[in-house]
């Protein structure tokens, strides 16, 4: 393969990232209220003005359900979106895992196989974008917080 192959077809997966986050961000999954949620927690990125709330409902040791409600920038409401549907039905132990390579991602941790998180890997490329990994990663700390709150160690 020729670099300007190579160039071609890095930036048409560029592109194809970009049309996820888009997506999301226009088209969130998840986003709104649970009747009765086992615990909600709220994360705010005082920087820039993000916010976010994820909902959770828990049933013996699994997000059974999970919404969020929030605003700010494409990424970070992209991501709530995207988290959504990655841990929806997943045990708690692979919701955590999920946060935990998910985060890992965006601080580089180059143990981590970006394509092993699936539509996720779309938000790799905030990496470059130091000041952005915060809008990317907090609706995934706030739902570690909303996790811990329905396994009473808050």
């Amino acid at each position: 393969m020729t670099s300007e192959e190579y160039r071609r077809q890095e930036a048409e997966l560029d592109d194809l990232y970009r049309e996820i986050i888009i997506d999301h961000y226009r088209h969130p999954r998840h986003k709104g209220h649970l009747p009765a949620p086992s615990a909600c927690h709220e994360g705010v990125n005082p920087l820039c003005g993000d916010e976010v709330t994820v909902e959770v409902g828990v049933e013996d040791g699994k997000l059974g359900e999970i919404a969020f409600t929030g605003s700010g920038c494409s990424i970070s409401q992209s991501s709530a979106s995207m988290m959504t549907e990655a841990v929806a039905g997943k045990s708690i132990d692979e919701a955590r895992r999920l946060i935990t390579n998910f985060t890992g991602l965006m601080r580089g941790d180059e143990s981590i196989d970006p394509e092993s998180l699936g539509d996720l890997e779309a938000l790799a490329g905030v990496r470059k974008f130091p000041v952005r990994i915060k809008c990317a990663t907090l609706a995934w700390h706030t739902l570690g917080e909303a996790l811990d709150e329905a396994s009473g160690q808050v």
